[in-house]
């Protein structure tokens, strides 16, 4: 396959060439005929014949929509070449040098389309080449490839709608209710639950911690007082040994600075705390609570005092 691929290639290239060089003489003798020296005449098929080759190789590069471009232009040329190929045989004095200046037939009106046609060649060359190869040069075989992709995906999808929508018709006949379809919405979001899950699953098994992302959302809700609340409540049996930040985080799934701020304050308030006063081994009351029982003591003397009088 490849062989035969290969031989019908060379074969392309050889006609090419070969149908190139026999339009070389009649258009380099329309040059000549409307006034171009002779370096100029040399070159001016491959003005022509070179923007028909360049043409041919954007169509099978480019996609559908400048495919179409350089259809047109690789036509406009092919028909200009033709036709300048044709006024050639048919007029024997553009063969020789004796030929007028300007011009390539006796009738007037033709002679100056043909003047204008053989003049105009090379400034649409120039405009046209330009104008492929920028297209060329801009041009992504990616993007074309993503773009065919997804409209195979998309004619995927309406197949799919089709055939769900023929089987709803069917139970519907039958009385069957139809399984409710899970939306696209709800499987990008499904989607994206798994890849975020998955991303933090990886970066906690890589770092032994968890990532800034995987914070509690009640971390960024519960304010200060609340949390502050929950800390007493929680370590309300623990040792100041115990009392530590990486802790507190854990435990109360909060950020790493807040955590600090919070151990700074609970043993703020223990240290704050009274402790009770001790007289040889023994705790001593407060003072506010011996006032009030030696009040309570007076009060029942005083009721037992007047209950004898």
């Amino acid at each position: 396959m490849r062989s035969a691929r290969f031989t019908l290639v060379v074969g392309l290239v050889a006609v090419v060439l070969m149908a190139f060089r026999v339009s070389w003489n009649a258009l380099s003798d329309v040059a000549t005929a409307i006034g171009a020296d002779p370096t100029a005449a040399f070159f001016y098929p491959i003005v022509v014949d070179g923007l028909m080759a360049l043409a041919l190789i954007a169509a099978l590069v480019l996609p559908d929509g400048d495919r179409k471009f350089a259809l047109r232009v690789l036509a406009t040329y092919t028909i200009a070449s033709l036709l300048l190929n044709y006024v050639h045989g048919l007029i024997p004095a553009l063969h020789t040098s004796s030929t007028q200046l300007g011009r390539l037939t006796g009738w007037e009106p033709a002679n100056w389309a043909l003047v204008l046609l053989a003049t105009s060649l090379p400034v649409g060359s120039i405009y046209f080449g330009s104008d492929l190869v920028a297209k060329v040069l801009h041009h992504h075989p990616e993007s074309a490839d993503s773009a065919g992709t997804a409209s195979a995906r998309s004619v995927g999808q309406q197949a799919d709608e089709s055939a769900g929508e023929q089987a709803a018709r069917s139970r519907s006949d039958k009385g069957e209710s139809a399984p409710e379809r899970p939306t696209e919405s709800t499987s990008v979001k499904v989607a994206e639950v798994t890849v975020t899950r998955s991303t933090r699953a990886t970066s906690r098994r890589a770092t032994g911690r968890r990532p800034a992302t995987a914070k509690s959302t009640a971390d960024r809700t519960r304010t200060d007082a609340e949390v502050l609340v929950e800390a007493r409540l929680l370590t309300d049996g623990w040792s100041d040994d115990q009392l530590t930040a990486e802790r507190l985080r854990s435990e109360l799934r909060i950020g790493q600075k807040r955590a600090r701020a919070l151990r700074d304050k609970l043993q703020a308030e223990r240290t704050t705390q009274v402790e009770p006063v001790t007289f040889d081994g023994f705790e001593a009351e407060p003072l506010d609570g011996l006032d009030e029982a030696a009040s309570q003591r007076q009060e029942s003397l005083d009721t037992a005092s007047a209950s004898i009088a």
